[in-house]
Formats: C-alpha cells, structure tokens, sequence
C-alpha cells in the first residue's frame, strides 16, 4: 500500500506553511501543547480519506483568512500496481529522489514513482480533491484518484469509532482484512420478518386502529379486513456493517472501553502487513494504562527492523516517548504560523535522554541541573516564589528540569545541545568547582544557551553556607541534624571545641563556614543531595533569608529568576 513521502500544508488552522518528509514506518510528533500536533493529522486525513465533502468552517482557515485557500498536499510513493496504472495515471505519475527530498515532474531513472494528490478549499468551502502533474496542466488536464483507489488508501483513524472499526463497513480494517464482505442483507431480512409476525402491537392502539379502518372504507381505500401495526422491513437499515465482531456473551466489541478498542484496531492493522493503509492515532496513551501504551506501540511494529506499517501519531506521554526510537520522534516547531518537524536522531546522546529524561520532550524549556541537588534547589525556590505571589510557576510556563545525573560539569552541556538543536530554550545549573571543557561551553552559549553557575571553586554547598548569613546557617544545620541525627553531623568535625560551637547556639560562625561546606557536601552522604532535602533547604530557608544574603548571590537566583519568568 502506498506511503506518505512528503506532506505540505498551508493556511489549516494554526498551520500559516509547513513542510514534512515522514520516515516509511512510525511517526510521533511531540511537542508543547497546541503546538499543531493534531492538525497536521487532521489534514493528513482529509487528504487522503474517502469521502465526497467535509464540514469546513471559517475557524478551519489560518486566522479566519478566507480569502487564502487551505492547500494540503501529499507525495505518495511506494504505489501499487493499480495506483501504477499507465491508462488511469500515467499523465500524474511524477519522480521523488528518496535521499535528497526532490521531486520532479516525470518518473526517472533512480527516481521513486510516486503520486502528489492535492486537496484545496476556497472560501465557498467547496473541497476540491486532484492530482498534481505540471504536464498534465499544461495540457489543461485535470482527475482525481478513483473511488475506488481513494477507497483503499484511505487511513484508519484509530479510536475514532470503534463501532465501524468491528463491522464489516465500507474502509473497516475488517473489510481489508478479508477478501470477500459477508452479506447480512438476507439474514437482516428474515429477522425482520420473523419479528414482523410475532410481535404484538399494544392493546391501546386498537381504537385508532379501528377508526383508520373505517376511514379508508370510506374512502375506499384498499386495505383488507383490518388495520395492523407492525415492523416495516424499509424502517430497518440493511447496510454494509450490518455483520460486527461480538464477543462470547454476544455483547458487540463496539462496548470495548477505548484503550481496549485501541489495542484490538491497531493488532488487526499490522495483520494487514504490506496492504495496511495510514494509520493515525491522536492522543496515542488516552483511555491506556502506561503497560498497555507499551503494548499498542510495539503492536504496531515500533521497534521492528522493518516497520510493517506507516503511522502518524501525536502523544503527550512520557511513557510512549520511551518506546519510540529517536529517529521516530519529530519536534514540532513553530514561528510565526511556520512550522517545523525536527528529527529528534538516533544519537546516543538523544536516545539518552528520550530514556532518562522524556517529559522534558514535552515541555517548552528546560533547565539541565548537575544533579538532584540543583533540581531540589530550582524546585524548593519555585515554591517560595509562587507563595510570595506576582510570578508564574515553572510548570506553568512549561519548564522542564533534566537531571544530568551528576556526571560531571561537561555532562550537563552534552544533554544540553541534545534540545538546544531541537529548538528548545535551554539553560544549565551546575557547580563551578572543577575543570569544564571551555570550548563546548563556548560553543553551547555562543548558540543562545543560558549558563547558571557559581563562584569559581564553588559548588552549591559553598555558595550557601559562603553567602547566608549566620542564622540562616545555623537553620541550614538543625535541619540537617533533623534529618541526619545529631551524631552524623558532628562526627564530620574532628576539632570539638568547634562541635560545642556548631550545636550549641552558633553567635559568629565565619569561621566554619568552609569546614561546614567540605562536612554537607561529601558525595552521596551529603547532607542536602536528594531532591526532596534541598527542596525544603530552597523553600524553607534560602528563600526566606535571600534578602540578606550576599550581593553576589541574590543577583546569581535573580538571574535565574528572570531567565525562568521569560525576561
């Protein structure tokens, strides 16, 4: 069955131009919300679905501007024998260079045989579907595929009606499915009228009865010795569907719940193999448990080495993002009412961070953070913020925090680049303490990024307890003895007279300032280094004494501030 090679829409809805080479098997667009995911799957199946008109409306053209056509265009490859038909086609068959995207007017040699079918509705809101061919406008020529062909190349809306998805309908899966569609017209017939002669009309009916006999004598109107009141075979539909897949209580599978019915349609789809139409599937995890995601993904062949069917998805779930390959995963991007699809890549880099960090795919921004640390210390700090009011919180602006695990201070600049060539606005949060690679760095800001960062030889212990002042730190080591217990805390200072100092009351603490640092900073045993410690550290105590913490470290959080409220 034919594959989509190139899908170009202009002025559909939020959609001004956009422009799409598709892979030849599983497609997944993400992105922010509104971003245009579903329009460009509605206007995939408008196309190149079978039907004779569409609902249009003013809303359905780029901001209500009527007077610009909605043009939406699709390069079919991969045809079979009947869409290769030199009789019905040869005048529209055109050349497609699968490696450099270029399509030329006429089949050549090296060149893909593919189709461009057109569909273009103009301000009366007819919908005009044709075929593309310079010559064949040069010749003043003009078609259509064929219903029939429209027919079979029509895709399979998954979930959008499970009721047609289980009969033997016109363009069911089913119907592909088998060669012949079973015939319910005389069955149909004969239930009918069997009910015809056992069901009994109520008593109360009788009266009227009489009297429309009566009237028709007078009249003399034909009509028998009496006046019945029974089941009209024309009143009952005897179409194509009549026919649908029940299960062993005979309830019909049209009553499946949605996930369930997603499932069985895209399981009956890959049976289909090289004869399956498109498939679409908006909202990919709605009505699925996180297993069941899974399962429906792999399903339709995702990680199959050859790709048995082509799909076209949108998804905001980081559980389906983790069962795509990068190469399956597209960005949608947009400037302007121009929009974009970035390949996400097979990169080792990306394919890690689609593993470890998938929800970030989905936001707008992200902030790569060294560790759970910095993490903890961005969240509690968001917190203060929306208590004291006027600030909109990260996750409503949707930021994003990726934890780049600790792997050093390169490590959050190669997750950065990751989203920074997917076009998302990144900045990064780490220490200041080691030796970093200056040349990545460069290269990472010169290309718009942001970087948040301390004094140098610093790390986020040594800010704190360098820049709050002595009640603050103090605040800082009652928790930790919350947490840890007091004999943790002081068997992590060797010198007592300073323990009786530390516990006792502190009154001039400068001194152990950078004893306290090494003592809450030592690797994982460190006194604030899971997320949620450093998040009440963040609400509790640094914002509530940033204002009289040190100049140099209440323009360093307003920076990030600014950054994360857009300024």
């Amino acid at each position: 069955m034919a594959r989509i090679r190139k899908v170009e829409i202009e002025n559909f809805r939020s959609i001004k131009k956009f422009q799409w080479f598709p892979s030849n098997g599983l497609n997944c667009l993400i992105g922010a919300g509104d971003s245009g995911k579903s329009t460009i799957l509605d206007a995939i199946d408008w196309c190149l679905g079978a039907r004779r008109n569409l609902a249009v409306s003013d809303a359905d053209f780029y901001r209500l501007d009527i007077n610009t056509p909605i043009q939406i265009t699709l390069i079919l490859g991969h045809l079979d024998d009947a869409l290769l038909n030199l009789d019905s086609y040869s005048l529209y068959l055109r050349g497609f260079d699968t490696d450099n995207n270029i399509v030329e007017d006429e089949p050549k040699e090296g060149f893909e045989t593919v189709l461009m079918l057109r569909l273009q509705v103009e301000k009366d809101f007819e919908p005009q579907w044709s075929l593309i061919s310079e010559r064949a406008k040069a010749q003043e020529k003009s078609r259509n595929l064929s219903w029939s062909d429209r027919a079979r190349l029509a895709p399979l809306r998954m979930g959008g009606n499970a009721q047609s998805g289980f009969s033997w309908g016109k363009g069911s899966v089913l119907s592909r499915l088998t060669e012949e569609q079973p015939s319910a017209f005389e069955a149909v017939v004969e239930a009918v009228r069997n009910a015809r002669t056992s069901l009994k009309p109520d008593q109360s009916l009788n009266d009227i009865l009489i009297d429309i006999k009566k009237v028709a004598d007078d009249l003399g109107v034909p009509v028998g010795s009496e006046v019945q009141a029974l089941l009209d075979t024309i009143a009952i539909p005897l179409r194509g569907g009549a026919i649908s897949l029940h299960d062993e209580y005979g309830i019909p599978l049209r009553a499946l719940g949605t996930g369930s019915s997603r499932l069985l349609e895209s399981g009956l789809q890959r049976q289909l193999g090289e004869n399956a139409s498109v498939v679409l599937v908006d909202e990919l995890e709605y009505g699925l448990e996180p297993h069941r995601v899974i399962r429906l993904i792999d399903s339709l062949g995702a990680k199959d080495s050859k790709q048995p069917i082509q799909g076209f998805f949108a998804t905001h779930s980081a559980v389906a993002l983790r069962e795509f390959g990068g190469d399956q995963l597209y960005v949608l991007r947009e400037t302007d009412g121009n929009h974009e699809a970035l390949n996400v890549g097979k990169g080792d880099a990306a394919q890690g961070s689609i593993r470890t960090a998938p929800e970030a795919f989905l936001g707008k921004s992200v902030i790569i953070c060294e560790g759970a640390t910095e993490i903890g210390f961005l969240r509690g700090l968001d917190q203060f913020w929306q208590e004291q009011g006027n600030y909109v919180s990260m996750a409503a602006q949707g930021i994003v925090l990726v934890d780049a695990k600790g792997g050093g201070p390169n490590s959050p600049h190669k997750k950065a680049e990751v989203f920074q060539c997917l076009g998302y606005r990144t900045a990064i949060l780490r220490d200041n303490d080691l030796t970093i690679d200056e040349a990545a760095e460069e290269k990472y800001i010169n290309k718009g990024g942001v970087l948040f960062t301390w004094c140098t030889g610093h790390n986020i212990e040594e800010a704190l307890f360098s820049s709050l002042t002595s009640e603050a730190i103090v605040q800082l080591v009652r928790y930790a003895i919350e947490i840890h217990g007091e004999e943790k805390i002081i068997s992590n200072f060797p010198d007592e007279s300073k323990n009786q100092l530390l516990l006792n009351g502190v009154q001039n603490i400068k001194d152990i300032r950078h004893q306290l640092a090494l003592a809450s900073s030592k690797g994982s045993g460190g006194w604030f280094k899971t997320i949620r410690h450093m998040e009440v550290v963040a609400k509790d105590i640094i914002g509530p004494n940033l204002s009289s913490a040190s100049p140099d470290f209440q323009s360093k959080i307003e920076a990030i501030k600014t950054w994360i409220s857009g300024e």
